[in-house]
């Protein structure tokens, strides 16, 4: 039987190993989701998954019940990606890049396009401009909360954003192009 949300947190404090156990079964998948975002590969979204939920489990007599639990341990998750990048890459070094232009991509591009075309191209993207893009349009970070985090200023957050937006959109143009093409063909 699942246990309560109390119990589960109290279980998890009391450092109960049934607790413990059933807590990550109930957000493993979707926290392994956010690591698949951040990660270049599937491995490195595993370790992030296990090393998130080694903090989690450090940090629950923190949590105090106020907002959603879920979102406490996706916080977790988020910032173990980012550590676990930056242990990789040393983010430190990115260069300041000029703002990308803006361009537009009719919205009929989505509809042909999978859900996991669209993970596969953001992990594609190099490691400051896939961050950036997670955190702001995904995990709905302002750009001076990801300047603060990565240790970078703002305006190199947005412009590493406009870039990652402008690779990604070059990337769907080309998808989009080829579709209709095979179309025409037809």
């Amino acid at each position: 039987m699942a246990l309560s949300h109390q119990a589960l947190i109290e279980g998890c404090k009391a450092h109960k190993a049934a607790a413990q156990r059933e807590l990550y079964e109930r957000f493993a998948s979707k926290m392994l989701a956010v690591c698949h975002r951040y990660a270049y590969s599937n491995a490195a979204a595993e370790d992030m998954l296990q090393e998130a939920f080694v903090k989690v489990f450090q940090k629950i007599g923190d949590y105090e019940d106020r907002g959603s639990l879920e979102g406490w341990i996706r916080r977790i998750v988020v910032n173990t990606a980012i550590d676990h990048i930056r242990k990789e890459r040393n983010l430190r070094h990115q260069e300041q890049i000029e703002a990308a232009s803006q361009q537009e991509v009719s919205a009929d591009v989505f509809e042909t396009l999978e859900t996991e075309y669209l993970f596969r191209i953001i992990r594609e993207l190099p490691d400051g401009y896939r961050i950036v893009f997670n955190l702001y349009a995904i995990e709905g970070y302002s750009h001076a909360e990801i300047g603060a985090q990565l240790n970078i200023t703002e305006s190199t957050s947005r412009s590493q954003y406009a870039r990652a937006r402008a690779l990604l959109m070059e990337k769907i143009r080309g998808v989009y192009q080829e579709t209709h093409y095979y179309r025409d063909a037809i």
